[in-house]
């Protein structure tokens, strides 16, 4: 098993499977391109780190076509079009995209890509709503360069520290990327919550002041 595998890591297809796997993941998260990266890159660091640039080139193009087709669905198709679009779950991903989208854009598209999940939805609402395609192509590239990045590096780190196993390199590569992963979806929803709330305070205090200059205006009239 760990001869094929070492001996698929250094096939020149393999590199193309890893364009399409990250191209896929971009609108259909069930495709796991982040193991997929991460246990290539730890392969790969067990053979002396051969093909390792390679890797991340093909990861970034992967991920940055990716995430460029899912905007382009959002643009043709909208956040309604399909029943798991409707779903209770997504629309209300969808929504706190959308408010993510407008206060803070380039950090929501950044965060997002690492998101399997969240990556679709932000992408997708992006196109919907009419995000800057200039914009996002730009911020997209960058969260792709990011991502492929990370991925490789957690894999290469672990791939060298376990050389003689590359095995249990590779899944201690995957495991380490996923608790990461969770990690920052955790602090990810934590600050939008938080944010969520500041907005609202924000918009209630704002109420409450017209609603009450309004109030003096007509006191004013009546004298």
């Amino acid at each position: 098993m760990t001869e094929f595998l070492l001996g698929a890591a250094e096939q020149p297809w393999i590199y193309a499977a890893v364009v399409l796997a990250c191209l896929i993941d971009g609108f259909f998260p069930p495709v796991p391109s982040e193991a997929l990266v991460v246990g290539m890159a730890a392969l790969a660091a067990t053979h002396g780190g051969h093909g390792l640039w390679l890797l991340f080139l093909a990861g970034v193009l992967g991920a940055f076509l990716g995430d460029n087709v899912a905007y382009s669905l959002g643009r043709r198709m909208g956040t309604t079009r399909f029943r798991w679009m409707r779903r209770p779950l997504m629309q209300r991903s969808f929504a706190r995209s959308s408010r993510g989208l407008e206060s803070r854009a380039v950090s929501m598209i950044l965060v997002a890509r690492f998101l399997p999940g969240a990556r679709v939805a932000v992408n997708l609402t992006a196109g919907a709503t009419g995000f800057s395609r200039k914009r996002f192509v730009a911020i997209s590239a960058l969260s792709a360069t990011l991502w492929a990045g990370y991925c490789v590096g957690i894999g290469a780190l672990a791939g060298a520290w376990l050389a003689e196993n590359p095995l249990v390199g590779l899944v201690v590569a995957v495991v380490a990327a996923g608790t990461i992963g969770g990690i920052v979806d955790i602090i990810a929803r934590k600050l939008s919550s938080r944010s969520l709330r500041t907005s609202e305070k924000i918009r209630f205090e704002g109420g409450e002041r017209t609603i009450g200059a309004a109030r003096e205006g007509v006191g004013a009239t009546t004298l």
